[in-house]
């Protein structure tokens, strides 16, 4: 019974007051029964709208040589290590014949999503689904820094023998629409559960000195070193489907760490995400669509950053690679959450997808800051092989010239933030340091929280505490926005999920 409510429950008390005021008492009697009858309905939940869910994954492996991304130097390919795919999940609630709302998130193996890549897949899709609400469709990248480069005009590029850019991102974008309409033909009615484990991967990857510098990968066997600087997430937030035969069809994985084990070379290759892929789907089946959503970890890595030795000694004693050490551990998080998880299914839960575009300030160069990168930029203006290094400086010198002429334009992004169920996903197109990613975990009301960065290409998100030891990362060169709008981007996603939570019962 609701709290606060109480009847007479006296037997003497109420045949007492119905003697001396019958008419009144049976008026009461009916009220009563009434209102009781108007909470009974009012805490029944109405019935649920019924989950539809589809899943595909596409294989995005250039057949030709491409430039990889992710380095200051050109790097050609030069073989295939492992496939890059992209796999495409869409969640659709639905009354009867009717969608009440749906999403579409497709997680890459590429180094960021850049721009125009996202409206191209968005394009393709409509004109194949019209029925597919194209601002509900979103991409994220695993941040593999051995996948093709997807920009026009980052390195010098030879002119025959390699794929360019251009051409790759048309490839691409091909394959990831034909992956979201197998995704949407396949949908059917299913049933989702999450859980979380625990897998020790992100490790924070900027040292900090005496002096108060830091630097990313910084050396921490020097006299000088004083400690790691920021936090580390060890917390795996996974999701699962399954259809309606209790299959497992898909599932979401959400390490805040991009993956950067491997980091080099000449072979195209998905870095741990490929182990990862391989184990599960040895355990539960061929088919099984997995999902990669780097958790904010722009200030992480998966290797070690002190005790090297001993995890060399360990992975070796077992007879492991690095990639297969850390797919290891995201495996036995994922199977400590799916334990559990695939006891409480789910089949009628709350769907809501909210989209919005974010305005934040960019951060402003300082005088300091544009006097150097003039400097710096000059060495490489006129070495057509430098043109990273020169475009790296020349940009901070342009964003200082429209800062100062007042034509600056405003940081964009687009955000979006579901509730599935108990669940709430959060997305921003940073390398979102971890600071900012546990912040919203811990103000989110949903049971679990699973932040999502590279959703677009918005560079680094320092802390102020990152931004005052500096190094890569932290510098004006690698962030177009600072630590006052990281905390605005906090503040207004806790709001959006807030929202939710509020309004959709």
């Amino acid at each position: 019974m609701h709290r606060g409510w109480k009847l007479p429950s006296d037997p003497k008390i109420m045949k007492y007051q119905a003697t001396l005021h019958p008419q009144r008492t049976h008026r009461a009697g009916t009220r009563r029964a009434t209102a009781l009858l108007f909470l009974v309905l009012a805490n029944f939940p109405a019935p649920a709208a019924e989950l539809w869910i589809g899943a595909a994954t596409t294989n995005i492996t250039p057949d030709r040589p491409v430039a990889l991304d992710g380095h200051r130097n050109l790097r050609i390919s030069n073989t295939v290590e492992s496939p890059l795919t992209a796999t495409a999940l869409v969640v659709e609630s639905r009354t009867g014949d009717t969608t009440t709302d749906q999403a579409t998130i497709v997680s890459c193996d590429i180094v960021a999503i850049r721009p125009g890549v996202l409206e191209k897949v968005r394009a393709k899709v409509q004109s194949r689904r019209p029925d597919i609400d194209g601002r509900k469709v979103f991409l994220c990248a695993t941040h593999t820094h051995n996948a093709p480069v997807t920009l026009e005009g980052r390195y010098a590029l030879p002119a025959t023998g390699v794929m360019k850019p251009a051409e790759y991102v048309e490839f691409m974008t091909d394959r990831i629409a034909l992956g979201i309409d197998e995704a949407w033909r396949k949908r059917q009615p299913g049933r989702v559960g999450w859980g979380q484990g625990q897998a020790v991967v992100a490790q924070n990857r900027r040292a900090l000195y005496a002096d108060g510098s830091a630097k990313m990968y910084g050396a921490t066997q020097s006299a000088d070193f004083r400690r790691i600087e920021a936090v580390e997430d060890h917390n795996l937030e996974v999701l699962f489907f399954w259809d309606a035969q209790d299959r497992l069809v898909a599932t979401a994985l959400n390490p805040p760490c991009p993956a950067q084990e491997a980091e080099g070379g000449l072979a195209i290759h998905a870095d741990f995400w490929h182990p990862v892929r391989e184990s599960l789907r040895a355990r539960h089946g061929a088919e099984l669509c997995i999902l990669a959503w780097t958790g904010a970890g722009g200030d992480q890595t998966s290797r070690p950053m002190f005790g090297k030795a001993a995890d060399t000694r360990m992975r070796k004693l077992r007879g492991l690679t690095r990639l297969q050490e850390v797919a290891r551990r995201i495996v036995n998080g994922w199977e400590e959450a799916y334990s559990a998880a695939q006891l409480d299914q789910r089949a009628g839960v709350v769907l809501r997808h909210s989209v919005e575009n974010l305005t934040l300030p960019h951060r402003q160069v300082t005088a300091a800051e544009v006097a150097e990168a003039r400097q710096e930029a000059a060495k490489y203006a006129r070495n057509p092989a430098q043109q990273w290094n020169y475009r790296w400086y020349q940009g901070v010198v342009e964003r200082f010239e429209a800062q100062q002429a007042g034509t600056e334009v405003p940081f964009e992004m687009e955000l979006h933030v579901l509730r599935l169920g108990d669940v709430a996903i959060a997305t921003n197109p940073f390398e979102l340091f971890t600071d900012y990613g546990i912040q919203m975990k811990a103000r989110s009301p949903a049971v679990q929280t699973f932040v999502v960065q590279l959703t677009g290409s918005g560079g680094y998100l320092p802390t102020e505490l990152a931004v005052r030891g500096g190094g890569y990362g932290a510098v004006i060169q690698s962030s177009r926005v600072g630590p006052d709008g990281g905390q605005m981007l906090v503040d207004r996603t806790v709001e959006a999920i807030r929202a939710l939570w509020s309004t959709a019962q």
